[in-house]
């Protein structure tokens, strides 16, 4: 079976209940998913081999991977055409994992530059290419409707990578480096000496979030 068309030489391409320039919005955000969704697949080669135990975090973005397909699959349905994959669920599900992995990180009270271990490095690309997507499908939003729960899923995924990254690293033996000509941004030291209330809005007051 050949994987070429030639249907999409004219810059057009197949959506489920339409066709669209392959520059539009939807287009353009589904994409985006997919490009993250890649980025997590390269994460995980490189953790599954790993000398360090990431084998619970392995799981877990085997499990996003299948999850970006659903936020994919939604974004490029144009119109009720059939039910969506993404579920407030699916959401939920995310916020005591990300509790869990930042319980586990080394405390800090500055921003972080990104990068440590190798795991977390990649990690961290996770969640800038995430944010990315978060923003194109925020665009697609002002314009269609779309279905709600895909975006608060890209919200919360880049929280959990965030949280994995550091967990990575803290793992890892290695520290998180502060940016150096940051404030004290952390009423409480950000990591396993964290108040527990605050939970994974914490981390959200990091660089994990678009200026």
């Amino acid at each position: 079976m050949s994987i070429y068309t030639r249907s999409g030489d004219e810059g057009i391409t197949a959506l489920v209940g339409d066709r669209r320039s392959k520059d539009d919005l939807r287009v353009d955000a589904y994409g985006t998913v997919d490009e993250a969704n890649s980025f997590v697949g390269d994460a995980l080669s490189l953790l599954e081999e790993w000398p360090v135990d990431l084998a619970d975090m392995v799981e877990m973005l085997n499990d996003v991977q299948q999850e970006l397909f659903d936020v994919g699959s939604d974004l490029a349905t144009v119109g009720e055409v059939r039910p969506y994959k993404v579920t407030g669920e699916m959401v939920d599900r995310l916020e005591p994992l990300i509790d869990h992995y930042m319980n586990q990180a080394l405390p800090v009270k500055k921003f972080i530059v990104p990068g440590g271990s190798r795991p977390a490095s990649k990690l961290h690309i996770c969640r800038t290419v995430t944010r990315r997507a978060e923003r194109r499908v925020v665009a697609l939003a002002k314009v269609e409707p779309i279905n709600p729960q895909c975006l608060r899923y890209l919200n919360r995924l880049s929280d959990l990578f965030f949280a994995m990254a550091r967990a990575a690293n803290a793992r890892c033996g290695r520290s998180d480096r502060e940016y150096v000509r940051s404030r004290n941004v952390f009423r409480h030291a950000m990591g396993s000496n964290r108040q527990n209330d605050n939970g994974h809005n914490e981390a959200k007051d990091s660089q994990n979030q678009d200026q």
